[in-house]
């Protein structure tokens, strides 16, 4: 049986460059996310009745 001369389909030549450019993005924590959204939040909310907007 003869082997096949080729890297594969051409369809999973580009699942592997997304895996390689995965590898140089910035890498951020699911709970520094949360932090800050709770953080931005709370600051919305006191600023909101600091100036008088509070329901």
């Amino acid at each position: 049986m003869a082997k096949k001369s080729g890297s594969g389909l051409q369809s999973s030549a580009g699942l592997m460059r997304y895996y390689e450019a995965d590898k140089n993005a910035v890498q951020v924590q699911p709970k520094v996310v949360l932090i800050i959204g709770a953080i931005t939040g709370i600051a919305v909310l006191f600023l909101s009745a600091v100036n008088g907007f509070w329901p």
